[in-house]
């Protein structure tokens, strides 16, 4: 593929240009957009952010206990185990492999080194990307999130020296990054530079890699530096007002840390560069393909659409929905709705993965949604279900939380193996290990690797699991919502200072059975908010063995009475077989059926195949949309999964003859099979296979 820009491919070829001369003059700034801003004011400490000593302890993935337009607030990682079931053995897997070798990845890669020879204890070269600081704070963050499910003594250990060699590299200055140093130093935050020089992402990382250690072991060494960046270098410096340089963010990430740093300290002025920063700057000459590959530069509420680079644009979403939570601006809401209408009508794979195209890691057009090409990198997921956590905490509507499914259990799941070793960066919906794929930092042609160069995604999806559960539940005035399914136990309150506890027992997602057993300190009433999938069309609902009613499906169900110890309501879910057609817009789907069962989104691998040596990779096999499906539980294949068989054809002459044949296609023969059907998010984890999501109907 010509022209590729890849986010790898676009810093590779502009680097370069970080240590010559600025390419423009700054133009002189609009004063209307003076008014929009304090200057140089001072922002206020919130009088309560330490009132309690311990009170690091009680946030959640975000705190959201003071934000006054969140309707939901989080619970804390802390106050929920995951018992045996579905989602232990990803979290196994991340604590025992994929987070202890990431770290051995990153020290052999060098990007401990680049902060170990600012500090005269290492003599190697700078290695890896502008932006190879944010692996380290992005390990890090995961790190602090899984020692918030309890202690990990070796893994800190290993984890406060790696922060102490971090600090150590700080500038007098407060300014911390290990590329812009030495003759690059002159280039720190010059215009051109910010577009691509990912200062301001790396301190986004540090400040949430630095909150999530700090609300797991109340140490702040880390979150102490990235207060001095931003109080001592970035504030005096940088924003609105004549005296200071005006900020691009580049890759979007600093709006929503900053926000957290609020969140976490009181401090107003945040929250002020933070709208700053979303509402663009225009002394910083920006070309119109910059602000759609950034997703930034302009205001955030001008936007009327997806576009340009996945991540950066679902980190800006991220960032404008924070900063909608703490001031309840009704422009952010409207532009928030409006870009989600988008993703949700446009842009989103059946698996929850975003962003179409390999040139720019970017959203496509409308209804561009290929399969074989498709990029949905993994970060990109993790993004989308970030933003919709924000939107579910704002709205509590439960069609974010069926989105944060969809891409949690798919579009995520499957961007590390099941061993917790190799990733996924891009995640396509087709695949051909004898095709022209290949990504070029992999040139064997796998499609999951332990490194990459940009190793974005593997951190990322250490720190999600890490987090989940803290993503199980939330609270409000009015009682308790119950976001996700399986076996687990939380151990919080209600807002009225009451305890709660609550038991999940169930074999979702292979189950649609769920049983909740409520236990309040107290008997009191208030609301259980259960959530109806989207995806169920028929559903029960029993407290205490009574059949309750009102479940419709992408809603929460609000029970409210009056709980004691050890009531119970009996969830059932339709687990029937669904068999999904795309909008006919969407063209590489037309004509094609996909299987989902639950949550989980099913696809083919050539492997599994009895007629896999007649086919051509997969072309040929059709399936009959009439057949009956089948689902079993296959306890030894790919650590336990339910498998789907369901009728279809071969066409043995797929692949063979002229390319282009004139008339009426002549009758093929074709061999009646049965397709074998796995989850998505467990291919490629055995030998090298074709692969594929959407199948060719035989009425098509």
């Amino acid at each position: 593929m010509k022209n590729r820009l890849t986010r790898r491919a676009f810093i590779a070829t502009t680097a370069a240009s970080l240590v010559s001369p600025a390419f423009a003059s700054v133009r002189s700034r609009d004063g209307a957009l003076l008014s929009l801003f304090a200057d140089d004011s001072k922002g206020a400490t919130r009088p309560d952010s330490q009132a309690e000593p311990d009170s690091w302890k009680d946030a959640g993935v975000l705190d959201l206990s003071r934000s006054p337009y969140a309707k939901l607030k989080t619970v804390p990682v802390r106050a929920v185990e995951i018992q045996d079931g579905f989602w232990s053995k990803r979290r196994k897997a991340n604590l025992g492999a994929s987070i202890p070798s990431m770290h051995d990845e990153l020290v052999e890669h060098g990007r401990m080194d680049n902060f170990l020879r600012l500090e005269g204890m290492s003599t190697a070269p700078q290695k890896g990307p502008v932006y190879s600081d944010s692996d380290i704070y992005k390990w890090t963050e995961a790190v602090g999130l899984a020692l918030q499910s309890g202690d990990q003594p070796e893994l800190r250990r290993t984890t406060e020296a790696m922060i102490r060699d971090v600090v150590a590299a700080q500038e007098p200055s407060g300014y911390l990054n290990t590329y812009f140093v030495g003759d690059k130093a002159p280039r720190r935050m010059q215009y051109d530079v910010q577009t691509t020089g990912h200062e301001l992402y790396c301190i986004g990382h540090l400040l949430q890699g630095a909150i999530a250690y700090y609300r797991a072991t109340g140490d702040r060494t880390l979150l102490d530096a990235g207060i001095r960046f931003v109080d001592n270098f970035l504030l005096p410096n940088y924003g609105p007002g004549t005296n200071r340089k005006g900020i691009v963010a580049g890759h979007p990430e600093i709006e929503m840390s900053l926000i957290e740093l609020y969140r976490t300290t009181g401090k107003r002025e945040y929250v002020d560069l933070a709208g700053y920063i979303l509402h663009g700057d225009e002394r910083i000459p920006l070309r119109r393909e910059q602000i759609t590959y950034m997703f930034c530069g302009i205001p955030f509420t001008s936007r009327t659409k997806l576009e340009g680079h996945a991540v950066r644009a679902m980190y800006a979403c991220c960032g404008a929905t924070d900063y909608y939570l703490e001031t309840g601006d009704p422009q952010y809401w409207k532009t928030l709705n409006t870009l989600w209408d988008d993703l949700t009508a446009h842009q989103l794979y059946v698996t929850g993965g975003v962003g179409a195209r390999e040139a720019g890691e970017a959203f496509g057009d409308a209804y561009e949604l290929p399969n074989a090409t498709a990029y949905g990198e993994s970060c990109a997921a993790i993004g989308n279900m970030m933003w919709n956590w924000r939107m579910l905490a704002a709205s509590a509507d439960a069609k974010f939380t069926d989105v944060i499914e969809r891409s949690l259990y798919n579009g995520i799941n499957s961007g590390m193996s099941l061993d917790g070793k190799t990733y996924c960066y891009r995640n396509p919906l087709a695949f051909d290990p004898s095709g022209d794929w290949r990504d070029h930092e992999d040139p064997e042609g796998r499609i999951r690797n332990p490194w990459y160069d940009t190793t974005c995604c593997p951190p990322n999806i250490e720190r999600t699991f890490a987090a989940l559960p803290g993503y199980f539940y939330s609270t409000s005035s009015e009682g308790v919502y119950v976001h996700l399914y399986d076996n687990s136990v939380m151990n919080w309150r209600l807002h009225d200072g009451n305890g709660l506890k609550i038991l999940q027992q169930t074999r979702y997602p292979w189950s649609g059975s769920v049983k909740l057993t409520v236990s309040p300190a107290t008997p009191a009433e208030f609301a259980v908010f259960v959530r109806i999938p989207g995806w169920s069309a028929r559903n029960t609902v029993k407290v205490n063995g009574e059949p309750v009613s009102g479940a419709r499906p992408g809603a929460y169900l609000p029970i409210r009475r009056r709980w004691s110890a050890n009531d119970t309501i009996e969830l059932s879910f339709d687990m029937n077989t669904q068999q999904l057609r795309a909008n006919p817009a969407v063209v590489e789907d037309r004509g094609r059926i996909a299987f989902q069962r639950g949550p989980i989104v099913f696809c083919m691998e050539k492997l599994d195949q009895s007629t896999r040596e007649e086919a051509a990779n997969l072309a040929g096999y059709t399936v009959k949309p009439e057949g009956p499906t089948a689902s079993r539980f296959e306890p030894d294949l790919l650590e336990g999964v339910i498998v789907l068989e369901h009728p279809a054809s071969l066409s043995r002459s797929a692949g063979e003859g002229g390319l282009y044949v004139a008339g009426e296609p002549s009758k093929a023969a074709e061999t009646p099979t049965t397709l074998r059907l796995i989850p998505y998010y467990a291919w490629a984890n055995r030998e090298p296979s074709a692969m594929q999501v959407w199948i060719p109907d035989t009425k098509a």
